[in-house]
């Protein structure tokens, strides 16, 4: 066999993997597309939160005038900022499902497909932004309804949908971590819930990091949601600008994802155990 024939027989062999790989991921999410189908009430029901920090939250500051945001109002500003808190709060608590499935055996099942364990997490990362751009579409419709403008472009749309599935996948990968390492759900809850605060109020969701001391303001430049605050406000408002460039906030996002994919692949059968 030429050399010629090894290097297109070894590039086969490595698009043949790349190929089951995506395959395999596309496999597990379908499953969690199909899990939303089945039961959609989930969506409304966290989409009543959102709402009210919008009507209640926004509207309160939008008249006291109480935090600077021009050129935008304060509804404006606030948008992105609550979408990123629903990816939050929605991914953060992704790992009680694989508690579950791991009492189902489901876990068990994953692990002796020929899947490698990043595909499976990786998927299962990606999974949960199924539940974070349907959020986007639920507030990006009751913020136009409350009279915020919000871009149009196409490339807008394109840039919001990387950003929630970067944000989905990096902290659902986080919330497998939790799981992995603490089994029940009652822990599971209790940290999550210990998380989801801090990583909220120390970011730039619901106000700008100008008016946040210097020791806050430190914490929130190491806390990933702010970027993905960031990348949202400069992708959803017409002429958005943001802390940082886009291609700043979306490479620490997927910079962060891929650390914690590693990592929960690591972890991830103990999640059987």
């Amino acid at each position: 066999m030429s050399l010629s024939d090894s290097n297109r027989n070894a590039l086969a062999g490595e698009a043949g993997r790349i190929s089951s790989a995506v395959g395999q991921a596309a496999v597990i999410i379908g499953y969690e597309a199909r899990k939303l189908v089945h039961d959609p009430s989930e969506l409304l029901l966290r989409a009543v939160q959102p709402a009210l920090w919008l009507v209640v939250f926004g509207g309160v500051f939008s008249v006291i005038h109480a935090i600077p945001t021009a050129p935008y109002t304060y509804l404006q500003f606030l948008t992105p900022g609550i979408l990123a808190q629903s990816v939050l709060f929605i991914a953060i608590f992704y790992g009680i499902a694989s508690i579950r499935e791991r009492e189902l055996g489901i876990i068990t099942k994953f692990l002796v497909s020929p899947a490698p364990r990043v595909v499976l997490v990786g998927g299962r990362g990606l999974s949960a932004s199924m539940r974070g751009l349907s959020q986007a579409l639920i507030i990006a419709i009751l913020a136009l309804a409350l009279g915020v403008r919000l871009s149009s472009s196409p490339w807008s749309f394109l840039g919001v949908f990387v950003a929630i599935v970067l944000g989905s996948a990096l902290f659902s990968t986080l919330s497998m971590i939790i799981a992995s390492l603490v089994k029940t759900q009652e822990r599971f809850l209790g940290i999550g819930q210990l998380l989801t605060m801090p990583l909220f109020f120390a970011s730039n969701a619901i106000y700008p990091l100008s008016i946040m001391p210097a020791w806050l303001r430190a914490f929130a430049l190491g806390n990933p949601l702010t970027y993905l605050v960031d990348a949202l406000r400069i992708l959803m408002l017409p002429h958005g600008s943001g802390l940082f460039p886009l291609w700043v906030d979306l490479t620490v996002l997927f910079g962060v994802t891929v650390a914690l994919i590693v990592i929960e692949a690591r972890l991830y059968p103990r999640m059987a155990q």
